[in-house]
């Protein structure tokens, strides 16, 4: 018979505790495989046979893979941002290469015709190297230089990387641009959060609701970033002691909530305004409409104790009405005089684009894929303001920042912009939230003794919630950034042979002479504006072009000086954008170039598919 002690378990394996298999760190591999997919996909986006839907059907399917492998590849590295926050933000920089880098790579021309006239200031800035903000300049480009300090920057730039003009680095724009604004927005959020996912998961957000297309090289997306690094500064440095209250203690914070910053007094504030106001002058001198959003977002701030400071505003205030009635003076005072038919008119202030109405597969889907993105991202802020009242409360002057901007609605349409740039302007604080309703708090869930097991029980069942809510949010999201960005896409693209028969027909012109063409949106449309007129004639109602159609050359002639020597420039861009934007009816761009080209008022000069350019000769 065995001894007892033979029966019992040895001591060593009871004592010995459980090993867990270390798995390898994979986060890296979805990123290295999605952007290898990505890569992989280039060359095959055949974006020379852009269709109805832009690039949208001209993105081969591994492209959509590689956005899908990048978004999961994302959700891996939250899991670690706590501890390792490059990881998120390493993706954070592939999803910004895929998304906006295939255009700078692909293209063999400037991406938005439009951007070319930006171009073509600078080159006016290098080659005459003196500003006139009180000419009349042709085609609206007055405003360019009363408001020339990006344009006086990339003069700069032009020179001191030795190429020929901005257009060498002009795609590249939307891509160095959000890599300048990403640290920006993790300053501004790590304000309001301690919590990373939450931080990098705004950021990301911020990426997929980005559509708007004012990060291309212009004035606005360099003024846009001053305007928010001058926020993250006022946010962090601008508290008044004794302001803050109960959002110093932690039992009064949403877990992934951050303390209000340490107080300030008047002397570091005042030399806080010093140091701001170099950056608030850049602003100024390089956008209109962008001082006026910031001194909107200041007076916002204002409003609350926590920023309760009036002499930044005051400030500021001063800065931009120095500049609006110094170098900004004509437009300021044209403005002005505008003020009194558009004041008050909601509806017409918050129309976009010129006056008609997106037509064809790809503008419609791109149209109300925008509007559904607006209401998602709208919808997920909201949730986030409602549900999660304490981080609201501490993050309450981001939220005030972010609606400050609607009461521009009701004062003018800037252009048919306005609805854009409202957004835009909006866009940080709702991006923060809506990622705050899809990430859950973090931390221990403060409930009373009797109720813990139910906070638990709760916590946990936000936590499975989240974990489907985040990844459906992030792929419906990009889903809806694709026909937002790219559902247009043809009018965004010319061919080179275009641009090259643009240019010759404007060189050819003489100093003083009228060149026609029915919208602006074609390339170089405004090469030479200094020394050129123009008239873009289609950029008006509907029904006025319906009018215009019935006899274009008469309509044409009745409008030309006499004694002018006048040029007619059509071309396939236009055509694009006139057809998708809806200022001429369907096939009313070939009605007009036939009618042109057969009537006795204007002579041929050059033609071929991508375009015709017509020589006025008046009857004698």
């Amino acid at each position: 018979m065995k001894p007892a002690a033979d029966h019992e378990p040895p001591a060593d394996d009871t004592a010995r505790p459980r090993r867990r298999l270390s798995l390898p760190d994979l986060t890296w591999l979805p990123l290295l495989l999605g952007l290898g997919l990505w890569a992989y996909a280039l060359p095959r986006i055949g974006f020379r046979t852009m269709g109805d839907y832009g690039l949208l059907d001209r993105l081969p399917a591994v492209y959509y893979v590689s956005l899908l492998v990048l978004t999961g590849g994302f959700l891996l590295g939250l899991r670690r941002a706590g501890t390792a926050p490059w990881w998120p933000a390493a993706y954070c920089v592939g999803l910004l290469f895929a998304l906006k880098a295939p255009p700078a790579v692909l293209y063999d021309s400037v991406r938005y015709p439009w951007a070319s006239k930006h171009d073509a200031v600078i080159d006016m800035l290098l080659a005459n190297g003196e500003l006139r903000p009180n000419a009349a300049l042709s085609g609206n480009m007055s405003a360019y230089d009363q408001w020339p300090g990006f344009f006086s920057l990339n003069a700069a730039l032009v020179r001191a990387f030795g190429v020929d003009s901005a257009a060498s680095y002009l795609n590249w724009a939307p891509v160095v641009l959000g890599l300048l604004l990403m640290p920006v927005l993790v300053l501004l959020y790590r304000t309001f959060t301690e919590d990373w996912r939450l931080v990098w998961t705004a950021v990301w957000i911020f990426q997929l609701a980005n559509w708007v297309g004012q990060d291309y090289l212009a004035p606005q997306g360099f003024a846009y970033i001053l305007h928010l690094t001058v926020l993250a500064v006022v946010l962090r440095h601008f508290v008044l002691p004794g302001s803050a209250g109960r959002l110093r203690d932690r039992t009064w914070l949403d877990p992934a909530a951050a303390t209000v910053p340490p107080p300030t007094g008047r002397r570091q504030r005042a030399v806080c305004v010093l140091i701001l106001a170099p950056l608030i002058v850049a602003i100024n001198a390089a956008h209109q409409l962008t001082p006026v959003m910031l001194c909107a977002s200041l007076f916002a701030l204002s409003l609350t104790r926590r920023y309760r400071n009036y002499g930044l505003l005051v400030v500021a205030g001063l800065l931009m009405l120095t500049w609006d009635l110094t170098m900004g003076r004509p437009l300021f005072t044209e403005t002005l005089s505008t003020l009194r038919e558009s004041i008050g008119e909601l509806t017409r202030n918050s129309r976009a684009g010129y006056a008609g109405q997106l037509t064809g597969p790809g503008p419609e889907l791109g149209g109300q894929a925008s509007v559904v993105m607006v209401l998602a991202i709208a919808v997920l802020a909201a949730v986030a303001v409602f549900a999660r009242r304490r981080l609201t409360r501490s993050a309450l002057p981001l939220l005030l920042v972010s609606v400050a901007p609607l009461p521009l609605f009701a004062v003018n349409d800037y252009g048919g912009e306005m609805l854009f740039r409202v957004y835009l302007f909006g866009l940080p604080g709702a991006a923060f939230f809506a990622a705050a309703a899809l990430v859950p708090a973090t931390g221990a869930l403060r409930g009373t003794k009797g109720t813990k097991g139910t906070s638990v029980r709760a916590k946990a069942v936000r936590r499975r919630i989240a974990a489907v809510a985040l990844p459906v949010a992030l792929v419906a999201l990009a889903a809806g950034f694709l026909p937002s960005y790219y559902g247009k896409e043809k009018m965004y693209y010319t061919a080179p042979v275009e641009t090259a028969m643009v240019t010759r027909a404007l060189d050819r012109a003489p100093d003083g002479a009228l060149i026609l063409a029915a919208t602006g949106s074609f390339p170089r449309a405004l090469h030479r504006y200094d020394q050129l007129e123009h008239w873009f004639f289609a950029e008006q109602e509907l029904p006025e072009n319906e009018k215009m159609l019935a006899d274009p050359a008469r309509y044409l002639a009745d409008g030309i000086p006499p004694g002018t020597r006048a040029y007619v420039v059509l071309t396939r861009t236009q055509d694009i954008y006139t057809a998708g934007e809806g200022l001429l009816p369907p096939g009313g761009f070939s009605a007009l170039r036939s009618r042109l080209s057969a009537s006795p008022l204007f002579t041929v000069v050059e033609e071929h598919p991508y375009g015709v350019v017509l020589a006025y000769r008046p009857r004698s």
